[in-house]
């Protein structure tokens, strides 16, 4: 399994010079399967550059897996050049809602006043999923999915190959629902998706004190990232979903502050930077 990341920013888009080695664009991850499946991880705007890069490598059929219908999450979708040709498949997975479909929500977007090429004119085969209930699977993988803390309907992903394990929760804030180290696996919000995971890719927008002032935004601090993936068995975490107003430096610091939390100098906790490729396992 191979992951790419075209935006790891959170909350809106930070284009500029102090954001160079970290990137400026919204989530949007793509999982690439040693079958050639191509799974695409939320519609940030990464998605944009990636649609592209799809295109020039030929690949006409693959799976958008959104997290939640949060506008970072989103907003590259109306850009992403694949749905505007008509030899590509394109199918939408997202969470169920009791209030309207996901085709509904997701066309709000893309309608006047906020877009002018309505979703039913766009010309690739465009089909969408609410996520089942119980694993599925999309090509050589199993996917399951899980309802986590965040406001709205927001659920993480775990990816299972033969060789490699996968989670992946962008937005999440499990410290609202209590201690994070002192409760069970069985209540904690998103262990039934990260647990034992060879990679968890988890949301880490706050440092401590900053997390103290956003309580119940939907967001983790560092020190609640690292507790999660500790609580979940994780062998490797990598740090997502960057404070827009956190710079490259604030972002470095960060990350040692990661590292400081698991006890580790070197090796450890990772942020997420985009255009990088990890390996997985």
């Amino acid at each position: 399994m191979r992951l790419t990341i075209w935006g790891c920013r959170g909350s809106v888009p930070t284009p500029g010079a102090e954001t160079v080695d970290y990137g400026g664009n919204t989530s949007c991850v793509e999982v690439a399967l040693d079958d050639g499946s191509v799974l695409v991880l939320d519609a940030g705007t990464g998605i944009r550059c990636l649609g592209s890069e799809l295109l020039k490598r030929g690949v006409r059929r693959f799976h958008v897996l959104l997290t939640h219908m949060h506008l970072d999450h989103l907003e590259g979708l109306r850009f992403f050049a694949p749905l505007f040709d008509e030899h590509v498949t394109v199918d939408i997975w997202g969470p169920p809602s009791p209030v309207s479909s996901l085709r509904d929500r997701i066309a709000r977007s893309f309608s006047p006043p906020l877009f002018p090429i309505d979703l039913r004119d766009v010309p690739a085969n465009v089909s969408f999923h609410d996520v089942p209930r119980e694993p599925w699977q999309l090509g050589r993988a199993t996917l399951s999915a899980s309802l986590v803390v965040h406001p709205g309907p927001t659920i993480g992903y775990r990816i299972e190959t033969a060789s490699a394990t996968f989670a992946y929760i962008p937005d999440h804030e499990p410290a609202l629902a209590g201690v994070i180290a002192e409760t069970p696996r069985d209540w904690l919000s998103g262990a039934a998706v990260a647990e034992d995971v060879d990679l968890l890719l988890h949301d880490a927008q706050y440092f401590e004190d900053e997390y103290e002032q956003r309580i119940g935004w939907g967001h983790s601090s560092v020190a609640d990232a690292v507790a999660f993936s500790h609580a979940v068995g994780a062998r490797r975490l990598l740090l997502f979903h960057h404070e827009p107003q956190h710079d490259d430096g604030s972002l470095d610091r960060l990350g040692a502050r990661a590292r400081e939390l698991a006890g580790l100098n070197g090796a450890g906790p990772t942020l997420a930077r985009e255009g990088i490729v990890v390996e997985v396992p």
